[in-house]
This record gives C-alpha cells, sequence and structure tokens, in this order.
C-alpha cells in the first residue's frame, strides 16, 4: 500500500487518466447532493423554471407566437438549452481545482483531471435535463418535430465547449485575483442573459443591432440551431465559420494562461491575502 503505481506504458496511464476522470467526475455530481437523482432533478427543474419564465415574460408583452413557423415552446428551449450549457459550463470549468488546491499534491492528481471532470459533469447534467424535457413535452403535452436533432445535439456541445473554452481563462485569472476573476465570472454569465439572443431571431434584426450581438459565439450557436431545428428558418445573420475561428483562439489563449499561471503561480502568492 506504500508503493506508488506507475504506468508501464502509454495505454495504461490512458486507461489510468480516463478512470481519474470518470470518479472526478462522479465526484463532482455527487457532491452538491446526497442524493445524485435528486440533483439531476434539481437541474430539471432549473431549466423548467427558465422556460416557464421566459414563456410569461413573452406572454405579459403579447408576443404568444413564434417568430419562426413551428412550435413557440421548442423555439424558446432552443435558446435556453444553448443559453444554459454555455453558461454552466462557463461555472464548472472556472471553478474547478488551481494549481494551488491541497488536491493536487496527490500524484495522480492535475489540473487537467479536474478540469475535464468539472466540463463532463456540467454536460451531463445539462444533456440529461435537455432530454427529460423534450420526452416529456412531447408525450405528455404536444409532439414535436426538430428537424435534425442529432446537428442541435452537436450545437449543444459547442454551446457547452466554447462554455469551457471561456472558462478556461477565468480559471487562469483566478488565483492571480480570486475575487475579481469571480465578479468577472458571474458578470459574463449574467451578460449572456441579453447579448446570447435566445429571446429573439437573427434574421430580423437591423446591422446595426447585428454588430451589438455579432461578437458573441453563443449569439451565432444559437441562431444556427434555430436553423437546424426549424425547417422553415434559415440564419442568413450568423455563421458556423465564425464559431469555429472564435473557439480555436478561445481554447488556445485559455491553454497559454492556465499554462503561465501552473507554472508562476505558488502557495506563497496567497499568503498576502
Amino acid at each position: 500500500m506504500f508503493v506508488q503505481r506507475r504506468n508501464r506504458n502509454m495505454l495504461e496511464a490512458t486507461f489510468t487518466t480516463l478512470a481519474l476522470i470518470y470518479h472526478v467526475t462522479v465526484n463532482n455530481l455527487r457532491k452538491s447532493d446526497r442524493n445524485a437523482i435528486i440533483g439531476l432533478l434539481m437541474t430539471v427543474a432549473k431549466s423548467l423554471t427558465m422556460i416557464a419564465g421566459f414563456y410569461m415574460l413573452y406572454a405579459i408583452l403579447g408576443i404568444r407566437g413564434s417568430p419562426i413557423r413551428g412550435n413557440f415552446i421548442l423555439y424558446i428551449m432552443s435558446g435556453i438549452f444553448m443559453f444554459l450549457s454555455h453558461t454552466q459550463a462557463i461555472g464548472a470549468v472556472a471553478g474547478a481545482g488551481n494549481p494551488t488546491n491541497q488536491m493536487m499534491k496527490h500524484g495522480p492528481l492535475n489540473t487537467a483531471v479536474m478540469i475535464a471532470a468539472a466540463a463532463l459533469a456540467a454536460l451531463y447534467r445539462q444533456t440529461f435535463s435537455a432530454l427529460v424535457i423534450l420526452i416529456f413535452y412531447n408525450y405528455l403535452i404536444e409532439p414535436i418535430h426538430i428537424d435534425k436533432p442529432i446537428t442541435c445535439y452537436g450545437m449543444l456541445l459547442l454551446a457547452w465547449f466554447s462554455g469551457c473554452c471561456i472558462g478556461l481563462i477565468f480559471l487562469a485569472f483566478r488565483p492571480w485575483w480570486p475575487q475579481g476573476a469571480q465578479v468577472l465570472t458571474l458578470f459574463y454569465q449574467r451578460m449572456n442573459m441579453v447579448f446570447s439572443g435566445k429571446m429573439f431571431v437573427a434574421n430580423t434584426l437591423s446591422t446595426s443591432m447585428l454588430h451589438i450581438f455579432s461578437w458573441n459565439p453563443l449569439f451565432h450557436i444559437i441562431d444556427q440551431t434555430r436553423g437546424f431545428a426549424f425547417i422553415n428558418y434559415s440564419p442568413r445573420n450568423s455563421s458556423l465559420e465564425y464559431i469555429v475561428y472564435c473557439l480555436a483562439a478561445l481554447l488556445m489563449i485559455g491553454l497559454m494562461a492556465e499554462f503561465v499561471t501552473r507554472k508562476s503561480i505558488s502557495i506563497s502568492t496567497l499568503a498576502g491575502r
């Protein structure tokens, strides 16, 4: 029991890392609630609350039909699911283990494992929530038709991955200024309530209004998702190429920032706080 286990080849190292990511992911899913099922149901409840809130908001504003020919609730869900997947991934990765975490003292554990586990836990919650809500709505309320469901889930993965890339930047910044990084993370998540474009259709925006939202990759993801979900909608003011280039740039910035932080930060850096 006092002998440190060593991997003899790359295959063993790969399986050891994957097993470690799995166990840390399960720990992330279980640590918020003692009962895992209750924790997943709470995730579904949060999504339902946001969907109901936006439905009531549209009803108060007098908007009872979808701007796109199709199911109004599906129009709301297409924005809510992408927004939640994006913001939850940001919060999960930004709050993952930093280089000064006490858990980092354990030999097999490292920041890459903690980041991957936090991101996968967020993806699992949002995938489960979206599937449960869509299935229950389809069988208990009214049938819904999604034109390209597999591609729509691919866009959900893009929304999640974009949140991971942005969260990685906030994670790298957090050891240098913990309170400031937390405030900036919350500010960016709340800002996306408006600038994600989930409340309107991109094709209806004027050129001047489009410049306000077109910088946000989530805006393009939501608009492209509606193009795949509704057969009668063709996105003109968003681009898949912009999403790919933006995510590649954000990922490189996050990886470089995390590498610099991991090599430079130490426990003594936080001693004065």
